[in-house]
């Protein structure tokens, strides 16, 4: 490598590693540890490419990246950052920076980096106006490359396909390209296949032309023209009938469409985002999805890892959960490191939405203000990994999920019988979160909660004040 390269970190050690580092590499480095001289740097002319970090003593390195873009449009901004969320990716990418790595960062990728920079010039883009975290939570590095990979696609219109199993975030990560993207203003309209009868679907996404013919009487706009102007999410795309797909894809590639039951040809200005948590090369291959409209749909594939590859989150997540639910009128809560230790050592087979609900399980049920490591495994021991899902995506019976239960509550005990009172305590077990969750649902209204159940209200009362459930007013949770 050739060329001048502004180190900017306010840890001397880290300077001193990457000047050695781009050295020894063929470059002449000068570094410094305030914003104050890497502006005045910047002005006198020096430097072919900066590395540096976000927050330094005397201010946000984010926040001179459009005057450095003006001032010195062909200079990249190469930005380290300690604070790895999804936001300082979009800032970073947003506000002109070439590029954006997360620390701590492996030496040989940025000098990969910097090579790169000092063969282009890097164009500075337009900065985000918005400060407020998307709703993605983690700052393991497998989020680390997904939050890198958005940040490039925020004001792009490439077709984007979202995989990961059930339950790892995948709409979120569409409503942030849309939320931060140049279709802010316009609509998000989602759309689940997997919950539509396939022979709805063409209906759904075109809409029906009203006709005495097809009996209609008034006409339904369809999915596309709903999300015109604006991006539509296809959720489980996956599962869509041969027949849809076909349609869908004249569509993608002739930008027109007709309703069902109609003749005139319409055309909607839409951003499409699939997600699917099937392998669909398999599916392809076996028949059932085109593999033409899989090409047309994956042009930037992005991969959400299991919570399983990103245990160093649960923490972050479980208490943005717990705070999610106080806000929605639910008990305040904290949680214990040495519980947050527990939950990583959980298998997780329901990923990131398994963690919300056991969170707002222990919000509504725990009676202490901190929820400890011997509350969670007591909540695991008692509702293993299986029995977190509900019952109808296991498809069982409640009856078959409540006899497996008492299963193990005999398997537990061996040959002895377990302790006397199982009755009033599997009667306890049932009530208490039944009684403590429609409770939740109806914000705190004992009326409406008796009327639910179909108790009297004062029989309600007395459980309430027999299992210490505490009622709390508030925003509906479910």
């Amino acid at each position: 490598m050739d060329g001048t390269i502004i180190v900017a970190d306010d840890d001397r050690t880290i300077r001193t590693v990457l000047s050695q580092a781009l050295t020894r590499a063929g470059c002449r480095v000068r570094s410094t540890g305030a914003i104050s001289t890497l502006w005045r740097w910047i002005e006198e002319g020096e430097g072919d490419v900066v590395v540096t970090d976000v927050m330094m003593p005397d201010g946000d390195a984010l926040d001179i990246l459009p005057a450095i873009g003006k001032k010195r449009p062909d200079l990249p901004v190469i930005v380290m950052s300690a604070q790895n969320t999804v936001m300082t990716a979009i800032r970073a990418t947003e506000a002109g920076a070439y590029d954006y790595l997360p620390k701590p960062f492996d030496l040989k990728d940025l000098l990969a980096t910097v090579n790169k920079a000092l063969s282009r010039n890097a164009a500075p883009e337009r900065r985000i106006d918005k400060e407020e975290d998307l709703p993605l939570i983690g700052r393991s590095p497998a989020m680390q490359e997904v939050y890198r990979i958005m940040a490039r696609l925020m004001n792009a219109d490439l077709g984007v396909m979202v995989t990961g199993d059930s339950g790892t975030g995948k709409e979120l990560v569409a409503q942030a390209l849309h939320s931060f993207g140049h279709r802010k203003d316009g609509p998000f309209v989602a759309i689940n296949m997997a919950a539509i009868p396939p022979e709805n679907i063409e209906a759904e996404l075109f809409g029906i032309e009203a006709s005495p013919a097809n009996g209609i009487s008034e006409t339904v706009k369809g999915k596309f023209e709903q999300a015109d102007r604006g991006t539509l999410f296809l959720d489980e795309v996956g599962d869509m009938p041969m027949e849809a797909q076909t349609r869908l894809l004249r569509v993608l590639q002739e930008g027109e469409f007709t309703r069902v039951g109609g003749h005139e040809t319409r055309r909607a200005d839409v951003r499409i985002i699939a997600a699917t948590n099937q392998d669909l090369r398999a599916r392809i291959n076996e028949g059932s999805f085109r593999e033409d409209l899989f090409y047309r749909l994956n042009v930037v594939p992005i991969r959400l890892p299991s919570l399983r590859e990103r245990l160093e989150d649960i923490g972050d997540l479980a208490r943005h959960f717990l705070r999610q639910a106080e806000g929605e009128g639910l008990p305040s809560k904290a949680i214990s490191n040495e519980a947050i230790e527990i939950l990583k050592q959980q298998p997780w087979s329901g990923n990131v939405r398994e963690l919300e609900n056991l969170m707002r399980r222990l919000a509504v049920l725990c009676p202490d203000d901190v929820i400890s490591d011997k509350v969670v495994t007591q909540e695991i021991t008692m509702r293993p990994s299986s029995a977190m899902q509900p019952v109808e995506a296991r498809g069982e019976r409640l009856s078959t999920s409540i006899e497996n239960h008492l299963r193990r509550y005999f398997d537990l005990h061996g040959d002895a019988l377990p302790p006397s009172g199982l009755y009033n305590r599997i009667l306890q077990e049932v009530e208490l979160p039944l009684i403590a969750l429609s409770l939740a649902a109806t914000r705190g209204n004992q009326l409406k909660t008796a009327e639910l159940l179909g108790i009297n209200r004062n029989t309600l009362r007395k459980k309430i004040k027999d299992l210490d459930i505490q009622v709390t007013r508030g925003k509906k949770m479910m």
